[in-house]
């Protein structure tokens, strides 16, 4: 039976680092840029990114662009300026509220909120979390929705099909405009833009299609989130940054990652993806993650399925008929 324990995750951090400083300076070359441009969100996952890139080509050739919106942690932005700042690298606040008022963002979701609870209103707050799945298998997956009034009292619902669709296209704006600010800069100075996925990120979807999952080039989508923080370290990451629990800074309540996507810790969820990917029992997988067998058998099934979304998103546009762009006869 193969081995699955949380030692298959260790890297050599040091040799690893290399190897993307490397493919960083080579990337940029074969592109053609000048330089590199990250979106810097105060996370673990962009901050490796932002050092990594300012290793690789100094950190005048480096630009951070940090983009808050209403509902933004404060302190996101200011780990991610302090970073900065500690770099040397140039940044840019680049304030996207406004301009996902004036699409429409808020009123479009807040509409939809409201097909479930009518009394939401400007002084609420909201969340979207799993509900059900890999742990209980007496409840089918689904999602709530939380509300939170100006007076801090909570109510959560199950969401329709039809309201989760509007409420995630209308939160996607985020991550869409947050894409067009970065190739503004990146166009405007030649520059390539950096993709921050992780390995658990990229290979499950947890992106946004002319989003967050557009890039010129992804320097840790190779990587699991636990190998993410292995480097952290070796890169001298402030802690500030390291111990804090990932978060989709989307939505205006407090809202884990796996509270809204994997439905499991990182660390968990990188050991079952790791197995899954090497074919591993659902046995010799279970003690190393603390769950029974079933409900790795659950997770392996989540995992197929949010693999087959992944692999739609980051496909390109369908042809009517196929387009040879090689250039030869």
């Amino acid at each position: 039976m193969m081995r699955v324990d949380r030692d298959v995750l260790v890297i050599d951090a040091a040799a690893v680092t290399d190897a993307i400083l490397q493919a960083l300076f080579a990337s940029t070359r074969q592109l053609k840029r000048r330089g590199l441009i990250v979106g810097a969100s105060g996370g673990v996952d962009s901050s490796v990114c932002l050092a990594l890139a300012a290793q690789s080509l100094g950190a005048d050739r480096v630009l951070a662009v940090l983009m808050p919106e209403w509902e933004s942690d404060d302190e996101s932005t200011i780990r991610a300026r302090d970073l900065c700042e500690d770099l040397g690298v140039e940044y840019i606040i680049e304030h996207i509220g406004p301009t996902l008022e004036a699409l429409g963002c808020y009123r479009r979701r807040d509409e939809a909120i409201r097909a479930v609870f009518p009394e939401y209103g400007d002084a609420y707050r909201q969340k979207i979390g799993i509900a059900g799945g890999f742990l209980d298998r007496d409840v089918v997956p689904h999602f709530n929705l939380t509300i939170e009034s100006p007076t801090g009292e909570r109510q959560t619902a199950r969401m329709p099909a039809t309201v989760f669709a509007e409420v995630t296209a209308a939160t996607n704006m985020k991550q869409r405009t947050r894409k067009m600010v970065e190739y503004l800069h990146a166009e405007s100075r030649n520059f390539a833009v950096v993709g921050t996925p992780n390995r658990l990120e990229y290979v499950l979807g947890f992106f946004v299609r002319g989003g967050d999952g557009l890039a010129d080039v992804k320097p840790i989508a190779h990587l699991f989130k636990t190998q993410v923080y292995q480097l952290a370290e070796h890169l001298d990451i402030p802690l500030t940054i390291r111990t804090q629990a990932p978060t989709t800074d989307t939505y205006s309540l407090a809202q884990t990652q796996d509270e809204f996507y994997f439905g499991l810790p990182y660390e968990q969820m990188d050991l079952c993806l790791w197995a899954w990917e090497r074919a591993a029992p659902a046995a010799s997988t279970a003690s190393a993650v603390g769950l029974r067998r079933d409900q790795v058998e659950r997770v392996y099934r989540d995992i197929e399925g949010k693999r087959r979304t992944a692999v739609r998103s980051l496909a390109d546009a369908l042809l009517v008929e196929p387009i040879d762009l090689s250039g030869t006869q």
